[in-house]
């Protein structure tokens, strides 16, 4: 399929975070100290994450979420709209702006523990997503957050991560859930969705249709330096490509060699390119 020139709209719904990311050559086991690390500071939080991407990407996009009133939450919304993000669904709260605590070794594999702060105190009632919106969201905000979101949503594609039960009646909602080889093994309720991905790392990604194989992608050989935003750039191709028209088949291979030019970035942010600019099947 040759490139699309429509410009896919979409309003993610999830967390923001300030990632505080430690590099060492090896990550410490418990009750361990290690001293090589160098810290790194940024932008992160899934939703945030899947919000930038997508806006690299070419798509135009709302962000909704919460940052707390302090330094972080207003250097964020200036990086969100230095991307061209409509910040306005971003909430402010009485918390603290969430945080990533994150080390990640020379292989690029990472730990990372989330303080949610003022990611745990979204309004459900105050979302504001339009009528019809497509919406991505994802599992690091309350239960509230994810039922209001997907109520409201004209087309929900949900990256159920972290892996949790689903609220009643999201699932039924859902025209496209996101997930890797545990998150899958963990939400067998899944498997039978109306489209469902199954990302498999460098091994690339699967695409079934209530079970039913419909399209697979190879994974794209790359540096390995970061894989904390590789899955969050990948879901953004991925929702990107499908609602702007392209073939299953097409969005899988874009998707899988934007998830690769994320891991070879270091940021959780990476820089990305166009949509078009990734390859895909032929």
């Amino acid at each position: 399929m040759s490139p699309s020139s429509a410009v896919p709209r979409l309003t993610v719904v999830g967390a923001i975070n300030v990632d505080l990311t430690a590099r060492v050559e090896r990550a410490p086991a418990a009750g361990e100290t290690v001293a090589d690390g160098v810290l790194q500071r940024g932008p992160g939080g899934k939703g945030a994450n899947q919000a930038v991407a997508a806006a690299r990407l070419g798509a135009e996009v709302r962000m909704v979420g919460a940052v707390g009133d302090d330094l972080d939450g207003r250097g964020i919304r200036d990086q969100l709209a230095a991307v061209g993000i409509d910040a306005s669904g971003v909430q402010s709260t009485e918390a603290a702006t969430g945080t990533a605590l994150i080390v990640v070794d020379a292989t690029g594999e990472n730990s990372i523990v989330v303080c949610a702060g003022a990611n745990a105190a979204i309004d459900p009632g105050t979302l504001g997503i339009e009528p019809g919106a497509a919406v991505l969201m994802q599992l690091e905000v309350s239960d509230a957050v994810v039922s209001a979101a997907a109520e409201a949503a004209g087309y929900l594609a949900l990256n159920a991560a972290p892996a949790r039960p689903l609220p009643a009646g999201v699932l039924e909602r859902c025209d496209l859930i996101i997930v890797n080889e545990t998150e899958y093994a963990q939400l067998p309720e899944v498997h039978d969705a109306p489209l469902l991905c199954v990302t498999l790392g460098a091994d690339g990604a699967r695409l079934y249709r209530h079970g039913e194989l419909v399209a697979a992608a190879e994974g794209v050989r790359t540096t390995v330096r970061n894989t904390v935003g590789a899955g969050d750039a990948f879901c953004a191709a991925l929702v990107c490509g499908l609602l702007r028209g392209d073939a299953e088949a097409d969005a899988l291979a874009r998707a899988c060699a934007v998830g690769a030019a994320a891991v070879a970035d270091d940021a959780s942010q990476p820089a990305l390119e166009p949509l078009d600019a990734y390859g895909a099947s032929a």
